[in-house]
């Protein structure tokens, strides 16, 4: 007899593409996801899956499936969610956030006070990372990234436009060459990311607005990047809500250097509607609208 409930399985492997970790994420052992799905595949009466060396691969049939999986998923959740907060009257559970390294950092980090205040039985994860699939996983809630992603199952919208800024301390200007035009920072330490493993798009281009091959100092987090230029090692490219709230930076070329750049905020469908992701959402606007380094949807320069 055909059950919801193993619609779960169907979206968890969908969405992991290995028996193993579909597992962990439902609490069970490997064998049950197994049954589940076959179950499910003789329910139907159609192969949902295929299975590979490469993992489980969703089938034309599974695909049509999954939007109806996710459509029951998110009513349990919605009814969870109404039922845990409903003998409190305040919100309850975790949201789970995915952020770039700086924006979570240096702007999100200091506004959770925010949600604390406002939502104290509420508790929030926040994992930072700057990578090209940082969502391509569903281990989160909402999520903040550098690159518009697909809008297939999940809803997307411009949170802010930010500016990356050359900045140096006082003390490495005070002990270095005058730079008074681009082509000077090649007698300079540039800081910046690892060439190697960068794989974000609107941070390889900033590299068209730099002399080539000239970062003598990489590391794979803006943290890295802030802390070398705090320390004197080199100039590097930083977003100017970090770099104007330290006193002892110093603006390199403002007039001839700057990129402006996009945060997009991220919210699987299924989970758009839940109450304790749409209170951290408006925190998170709220941060965004309070930070004078940040320009929200409308604001001057808005662009794509």
């Amino acid at each position: 007899m055909f059950t919801a409930d193993n619609m779960r399985f169907l979206l968890e492997l969908s969405r992991t593409g290995r028996i193993a970790d579909a597992a962990k994420r439902l609490d069970v052992d490997q064998t049950t996801v197994s049954r589940r799905i076959t179950r499910l595949e003789k329910d139907m009466g159609a192969r949902l899956f295929d299975r590979g060396s490469s993992g489980w691969q969703l089938t034309e049939a599974g695909r049509r499936l999954v939007p109806y999986a996710e459509a029951v998923e998110s009513t349990l959740l919605a009814a969870l969610d109404a039922t845990s907060s409903a003998g409190s009257g305040s919100l309850h559970g975790t949201v789970r956030i995915l952020t770039p390294d700086g924006f979570g950092a240096y702007v999100l980090v200091p506004g959770l006070g925010m949600v604390r205040d406002r939502h104290p039985d509420l508790f929030t994860e926040l994992r930072t990372s700057t990578t090209h699939d940082l969502v391509t996983g569903r281990d989160f809630d909402l999520a903040v990234t550098l690159e518009r992603p697909s809008p297939r199952s999940v809803s997307v919208s411009k949170l802010a436009n930010y500016d990356l800024r050359l900045y140096a301390s006082r003390r490495y200007l005070d002990t270095h060459s005058a730079i008074e035009a681009l082509d000077d920072l090649e007698d300079h330490t540039l800081v910046w990311y690892v060439n190697a493993i960068l794989d974000v798009e609107p941070l390889r281009r900033l590299e068209r607005l730099l002399p080539k091959d000239r970062a003598h100092v990489q590391t794979n987090n803006i943290t890295g990047h802030y802390q070398a230029v705090r320390y004197g090692v080199g100039i590097a490219p930083l977003p100017t809500y970090i770099g104007n709230a330290d006193p002892d930076l110093v603006p390199v070329l403002p007039d001839k250097f700057v990129a402006e750049r996009t945060y997009w905020l991220v919210v699987p469908r299924e989970l758009a509607r839940l109450a304790r992701v749409q209170a951290v959402i408006e925190v998170l606007l709220d941060i965004v609208s309070e930070n004078p380094d940040l320009r929200a949807p409308g604001q001057g320069g808005d662009s794509r």
